[in-house]
């Protein structure tokens, strides 16, 4: 395999576990409505905040891989 389609294939990758992350932290989201009655609410909007983040870096690092292999 070319260097180029192992980075197109790493960019690909990465942009599936961004979504990946952000399919799981959708799942988070759900969950609020409890967090909410337990008093935790801090704690769950920190976690979909964090997932949130990574995901979209994980988006980002992934699209520019893949942008990246096609320009060369």
């Amino acid at each position: 395999m070319t260097a180029i389609e192992e980075k197109r294939e790493t960019g690909a990758s990465l942009i599936v576990l961004g979504l990946g992350v952000w399919v799981v932290d959708f799942l988070v989201l759900f969950f609020l409505p409890s967090g909410f009655k337990l008093g935790r609410q801090m704690t769950f909007l920190g976690i979909i905040i964090a997932m949130g983040v990574l995901g979209l870096a994980l988006l980002v690092i992934g699209y520019k891989a893949r942008g990246k292999s096609s320009a060369e």
